[in-house]
């Protein structure tokens, strides 16, 4: 990419990237990353003098070939393209990735890397999926295979956790503190980075317990910004309207929020100058985030799916599920939600819908139902499981719940084929198969839903739910649960 050519069409890096420094290292260069830290700490670039906060991203994955190469290519750079809510596109040439690793052609490399003086702080957007975590056990998942090639391989390892117990055995060596922090949507990612990496340390390193509680810090954190795949229109309207041939551009809102931790070992940006909010207790605003933001899309998927819908705004500008989305937010989800002192909760979930609703996103349905065996215990069941404690109504979370297993049979209401990405996919097509005949057999997926087929009350609300989908369809069902609620509310 020639800045110079390009800095003459849209806003590019002012800064001198060949002074700037990596600071931190980061693992999972997608889009999310693209749009969102490396926004900030492109901005905090371009606003200060510092040098020494560039990103080094690193790809894990044999997946991330792609990526890896089109950074490589473009010297870390990339166009971010935001998609405001009047139509407009607003684009930015993002210059704070200053060097690139792909783990896999050399992991020795990375762990260095990681090891090294200059870098304070190692951050993560590895999925929901990537902490290795079994809901039925609440613990860490020995039996993985790549957890099991890595215990074998402790120099050539596979997983995040190899890589950061190789790391932080050099660390401690050289006496170099440091932070490692989660930038995924998940309650309490910091804690959960934690523990997850301690339960990996203690089979393989057990004399590193001890130095990383005094010496390593897991901020939580809250992240926040719709960042939709990129489609090969976008790459070409870039391309139309501003010449500019970037082979990965990112596409996003042009909400974006991050809450975090001040917690860090080795020093930080001062991202708070340019938009972060550093906070004593990130619970309560992740709480709010992610049952009401995430859980949301991943009801509008579900649901979308379902009905035919492709995209995300189509779902919503169905009047059905957007009244039954707002109904789940308010009668479900909000009493669940305390100490958010100065957040107007009903302004909050009218953005979301307004969020939602940005007709230029076109974020798409198959991509926000990915993984979902991954999101529905971190989105939708810590909602289920508040609300049934309180002995309050759980019959909105149900009918997505049961949605949820009848689009695992793969068909939507038109019998067309539904594109289902999950790891879990033929388990959860197995046991949608065996609802069909019993409904509760699909509540039998205890990494997924624990012990929740031990609630009368739940089960109830879910097999009512199913066998309502499965005579009337997905629109029927929504205006019965709607009415429902409305007269009762």
């Amino acid at each position: 990419m020639n800045l110079a050519k390009v800095a003459k069409k849209i806003s590019c890096p002012t800064y001198d990237r060949s002074k700037v420094k990596a600071g931190i290292v980061h693992v999972g260069i997608g889009g999310f990353h693209r749009a969102h830290e490396a926004f900030y700490t492109d901005q905090l670039l371009h606003d200060t003098n510092v040098t020494d906060w560039g990103i080094c991203g690193v790809a894990l994955l044999d997946f991330d070939t792609k990526i890896y190469n089109t950074l490589k290519e473009q010297d870390g750079l990339y166009t971010l393209v935001i998609k405001e809510l009047d139509g407009t596109l607003t684009k930015r040439v993002i210059g704070s990735i200053v060097e690139c690793m792909y783990a896999p052609e050399n992991p020795v490399q990375v762990i260095e890397k990681m090891a090294s003086p200059e870098i304070k702080i190692i951050t993560l957007t590895i999925t929901e999926g990537g902490y290795n975590y079994n809901e039925a056990t609440e613990a860490f998942d020995y039996e993985n295979p790549q957890i099991q090639y890595d215990l074998e391989h402790p120099d050539a390892p596979k997983t995040i956790f190899g890589y950061l117990t190789q790391a932080l055995k050099r660390r401690k060596e050289n006496g170099l503190a440091i932070t490692i922090q989660s930038c995924d949507n998940i309650k309490g990612n910091g804690d959960l980075t934690k523990r997850m990496l301690m339960s990996y340390v203690e089979k393989t390193e057990p004399e590193l317990i001890a130095w990383i509680d005094a010496n390593v810090s897991f901020p939580n954190s809250m992240v926040d910004r719709i960042t939709p795949a990129t489609s090969p229109v976008d790459i070409s309207n870039l391309n139309a309207s501003s010449g500019i041939d970037d082979a990965w551009p990112v596409v996003c809102e042009p909400f974006h929020q991050w809450v975090i931790e001040d917690d860090f070992k080795a020093g930080r940006p001062a991202w708070e100058t340019v938009g972060a909010q550093f906070v004593e207790d990130v619970d309560p605003y992740e709480k709010m985030k992610l049952t009401l933001l995430n859980a949301g899309h991943t009801v509008l998927g579900v649901l979308g799916a379902l009905r035919g819908c492709s995209t995300i705004d189509e779902a919503v500008y169905n009047p059905e599920i957007s009244t039954f989305l707002r109904l789940y937010m308010d009668q479900e989800v909000t009493p669940t939600l305390s100490d958010l002192d100065g957040v107007d909760l009903d302004k909050y979930k009218e953005t979301l819908l307004h969020r939602f609703g940005n007709v230029y996103m076109k974020d798409q349905i198959d991509r926000i139902c990915s993984e979902s065996s991954a999101k529905f215990p971190i989105f939708v069941l810590p909602t289920v499981n508040a609300q049934l404690a309180r002995q309050g109504s759980v019959d909105f979370a149900a009918l997505v719940v049961a949605a949820w297993a009848i689009y695992s049979l793969g068909k939507d209401e038109n019998h067309d084929d539904l594109l289902i990405k999950d790891v879990m996919a033929k388990t959860l097509a197995k046991q949608a198969r065996l609802a069909k005949e019993d409904p509760a057999k699909f509540l039998e997926l205890e990494s997924i839903f624990g012990k929740l087929k031990t609630s009368e009350t739940f089960v109830n609300a879910f097999s009512k739910a199913y066998n309502a989908i499965s005579e009337n369809g997905i629109v029927h069902s929504l205006k019965a649960w709607n009415k429902s609620a409305l007269k009762h509310s």
